[in-house]
């Protein structure tokens, strides 16, 4: 398998029965995901009140990463764009619920259901355009939206990613910026080019706003400081404000009462212009009627 899959051909056709199995068997794989996946459960910052949660496995694969949200005690749902991947996962008899899907498309899940997200290398798959009819930005709108609009409010999403380079990692972040998400990239062993590992951390509703921002690890195993984190281009932790767009508002007309508009008209007559007379009810907002 190469290092980077996603320029090799799409996930749905990329990961066949052969390649799924082989996948799955890889010890080093499964090791992997796990290590991947404890620490995304981590950055999910899961309240400790005994209750199980409701969480989103984007691109679960044969449910390696789903494993591990078993083990601790939640209740999943993984979603996957590769038939392979999900007969894996039925063969290994996983403990979620899997959906066959394209991300890119949307997730068909209702509003506000879900208490939390993680994804393992499977989002900047989204960054390339396997068909014709692919428009990168358009399919993260839609991932992003969709995502959105499920989670609960406050709620966690944690992706691990792989981008190719910076203008990916920016398409990504500004993409959940402008669905609504607060949040940025927390990188674990900023200065190691074997461990180094990027997450995605987003968190959405009202409840984000005085969300803390979690810190990426240090060889140590430490958090790392601020001061670690503003050297290179790809910074530890990179906060962004929450940019959701806003619904097109009509133009404010505070200040443009019953006394501007009685200056208007009177500028209009000065030029000549037919304007009619002035009376109790010039500048009176209309009522809604049909």
């Amino acid at each position: 398998m190469g290092s980077r899959p996603e320029v090799v051909a799409p996930p749905e056709i990329f990961y066949d029965d052969a390649e799924a199995r082989k996948y799955t068997s890889s010890s080093r794989i499964v090791e992997i995901q796990a290590t991947l996946s404890e620490r995304a459960v981590e950055l999910l910052a899961l309240p400790d009140d005994n209750v199980p949660k409701l969480l989103l496995d984007i691109g679960c694969g044969s449910g390696l990463s789903g494993e591990t949200l078993s083990e601790n005690g939640q209740h999943w749902i993984g979603l996957d764009i590769s038939p392979s991947m999900l007969n894996i996962a039925l063969e290994r008899e996983v403990e979620g619920d899997l959906l066959l899907g394209d991300m890119g498309q949307g997730l068909g899940i209702r509003p506000g259901v879900i208490d939390g997200a993680i994804s393992i290398s499977a989002v900047q798959w989204l960054c390339n355009a396997d068909k014709s009819s692919h428009n990168p930005r358009l399919r993260l709108k839609a991932f992003f939206t969709s995502l959105y609009r499920c989670l609960a409010n406050g709620a966690r999403a944690v992706f691990q990613v792989y981008p190719e380079n910076i203008e990916q990692r920016e398409l990504i972040l500004n993409a959940a910026m402008h669905a609504g998400f607060a949040g940025g990239i927390v990188v674990d062993f900023p200065h190691s080019s074997k461990r180094r590992k990027e997450f995605l951390v987003l968190t959405c509703g009202q409840r984000s706003v005085n969300a803390s921002m979690s810190k990426g690890k240090d060889e140590d195993g430490e958090s790392c400081s601020d001061d670690d984190n503003e050297d290179e281009e790809n910074q530890t932790v990179c906060i962004s404000d929450r940019h959701r767009p806003r619904k097109k508002q009509k133009k404010n007309k505070s200040g443009k009462g019953r006394e501007w508009l009685l200056r208007k008209k009177e500028q209009m007559r000065r030029r000549g212009n037919a304007v009619p007379p002035d009376t109790k009810y010039t500048g009176r907002k209309r009522k809604d009627r049909f």
